[in-house]
């Protein structure tokens, strides 16, 4: 008989099931509480019951488990302090899609030696969300491997999908299941109805092959998620977080019968791949919720402990402290800079009115 499988498999090793990592590394009653509370403030958000600006902010990706939680640190200071305005959750990304090769991320490769070690990759990815979720700071995340929510999706308030798979039938069925309000990226074209396709299909039902618990391969039946929302994120031709993008986007989704939220991206396109750029993005997000565009929901800022990124270096110890490993950040203090501007512009519009 011919070989006829697995020509191209160099191994095959079993992984941690999820029953086992929460066991390993329980949710902890501030944790529990951290998710609870923040995931019906967002979906308070969404469906426009709740006025604050949602603010998704942290890193490009998550590199170091120390680096991640001082920052978190830091957020929470500043997330208490402009709460009556901002609802601030921390960018926690694991998972990073690649256009050819590189690394893929914590949950693949957490030590960075471009040897996929799941198991580890799965443990450490668990222990940085629960840490982080007990300071009180929520956390989110970008959804791309659709197995990896039974093993994190209970610490995770809010999730997205992004340009190169808001078109994928798996995450639209996967994104139509997970328990957090999904937020589905235009394409890298810039195309919004792609996104706007998604969220009705992942509002209905399906059914998909997944994993259960205890690991087992099973069919995964769904109702549907009804917190669905767009993401602009730019495009081949440019920014697209103008007024005039954002009136669009809001009446494609009136037309297609659904709820007109939607978040603007700062960074890829709409910053032409410029970290320096997202202050302009930012600063005309906030333009227009003072001008009274409550469609516009939140706001997405790549921002690090300092600014820029660097390469891998084959040597670690090389390593720049708090500087991003895959797309350029501003710096903490732009951060703050950013978010505390924003508070008190919409803090005095009300005391205008």
């Amino acid at each position: 008989m011919h070989k006829l499988e697995n020509l191209h498999v160099t191994e095959v090793r079993p992984l941690i099931t999820p029953k086992e990592l929460k066991a390993e590394l329980p949710r902890t009653e501030k944790a529990d509480r951290t998710v609870f509370e923040s995931r019906q403030i967002i979906e308070d958000i969404l469906t426009k019951k709740d006025d604050r600006l949602l603010v998704i902010t942290g890193p490009c990706s998550i590199h170091d488990v120390d680096q991640a939680v001082e920052y978190a640190t830091r957020l929470k200071a500043l997330k208490d302090k402009l709460e009556d305005k901002l609802f601030i959750v921390m960018r926690v990304y694991v998972d990073k899609p690649r256009t050819t090769v590189g690394w893929r991320g914590f949950i693949h490769d957490p030590e960075m030696k471009y040897q996929s070690d799941f198991n580890l990759g799965l443990r450490k990815t668990r222990e940085v969300m629960l840490k982080i979720n007990e300071l009180g700071v929520p956390v989110a995340t970008e959804l791309l491997d659709p197995f990896v929510p039974q093993y994190i999706a209970d610490l995770l308030v809010w999730g997205a999908i992004g340009a190169r798979t808001t078109e994928s039938q798996t995450h639209r069925t996967m994104a139509s299941g997970v328990s957090i309000p999904v937020g589905f990226k235009n394409s890298t074209d810039g195309n919004v109805k792609v996104a706007v396709d998604a969220i009705i299909a992942a509002q209905n039902r399906h059914t998909f092959l997944g994993i259960d618990e205890n690991g087992q391969a099973a069919m995964i039946g769904t109702e549907g998620n009804p917190y669905g929302h767009v993401i602009l994120r730019g495009g081949r031709n440019g920014p697209n977080y103008s007024a005039q993008h954002v009136q669009e986007a809001a009446r494609e989704l009136r037309e297609a019968g659904l709820n007109p939220a939607i978040v603007v991206d700062c960074s890829h396109a709409n910053s032409n791949k410029d970290f320096r750029k997202q202050s302009i993005a930012w600063n005309e997000v906030v333009t227009q919720r003072l001008a009274g565009d409550h469609d516009l929901v939140g706001v997405m800022l790549e921002s690090h402990l300092n600014e820029g990124a660097q390469k891998i270096p084959e040597d670690l110890s090389q390593l720049r402290y708090g500087v991003s490993v895959t797309d350029a950040c501003v710096s903490w203090e732009v951060t703050e800079q950013l978010l505390q501007q924003a508070h008190d512009a919409l803090s005095q519009s009300v005391v205008s009115r």
